[in-house]
């Protein structure tokens, strides 16, 4: 006897059918997803890190969290169930423009509208210790709508694109006559600079990034309204990292040209 309305043959072709891809249901992807070249820089194996860490003298991290308002994940995935990049690739450079003390006050603050969350991974005070905000692993909001060269990643239908979910955000604390809008202050310490270049080199270690991938939220900001970190001094930094890349034997992480 037969089941009404569904045949022997039917039925049998019905596990087959549920196998058949529904072409042109559900909405279509209107953008491509972007990914960087291969940096060309395996990451540095877990003993070689430390041991680099250990040569560099960096003061130990300090715990100062993000509230998780102001933070979430690396995102695997956008809208429509694409892969999306979501390992760190680029390092970008910030200042606060407030006081440390008011930077992680601010970052510690629920914050459920999206134009006021934001973070860092690490930040540099004035005497050079280390405030950890977000975990590596994060995705930290320091960057909301950028772009590295033309790369972004976006994960919305609608978005603009971003580099949060790929960058890792470091920043250094202002000088007090830095705290406004001003277009230039008195700049950074030296231990700034040196713990800023020691700490650059361990996520590059880390991560394979390479120095054309280390960049400033000036030169990733699309918004046109971002220009920290002001007043930063490439020729010190540079001197910093070369200094510490030696000791760590990672000169080969510079590289003359951007690799987009």
């Amino acid at each position: 006897m037969r089941r009404a309305g569904v045949s022997r043959a039917a039925a049998a072709l019905l596990p087959q059918l549920l196998l058949v891809p529904l072409v042109g249901c559900g909405p279509q992807p209107p953008f491509p997803v972007q990914s960087l070249a291969d940096s060309g820089q395996a990451p540095l194996p877990g003993a070689a890190l430390k041991a680099c860490a250990a040569k560099l003298d960096l003061p130990s991290e300090l715990p100062r969290p993000a509230d998780p308002s102001n933070f979430g994940e690396r995102q695997r995935r956008d809208a429509f169930g694409r892969m999306v990049p979501h390992v760190p690739q680029l390092i970008v450079l910030h200042e606060t423009v407030l006081s440390a003390a008011d930077t992680v006050k601010r970052f510690a603050t629920p914050h459920p509208k999206d134009d006021d969350q934001a973070s860092y991974h690490l930040l540099i005070d004035r005497s050079g210790q280390r405030l950890r905000i977000v975990p590596d692993a994060g995705r930290a909001f320091g960057a909301g709508m950028a772009a590295f060269g033309d790369f972004t990643v976006r994960i919305r239908p609608r978005s603009v694109g971003s580099l949060n979910n790929v960058a890792l955000h470091l920043s250094l604390e202002s000088p007090a006559d830095g705290r406004g809008d001003g277009d230039a202050h008195s700049g950074y310490t030296a231990e700034q600079y040196r713990v800023a270049a020691g700490q650059v080199l361990l996520w590059q270690a880390a991560f394979g990034i390479p120095m054309s991938r280390v960049t400033t939220h000036q030169a990733v900001d699309r918004s046109h309204s971002r220009r920290d970190p002001r007043s930063f001094r490439w020729e010190a930094f540079d001197a910093a990292w070369r200094q510490a890349a030696g000791r760590c034997g990672l000169t080969s992480l510079d590289r003359g040209r951007a690799t987009l």
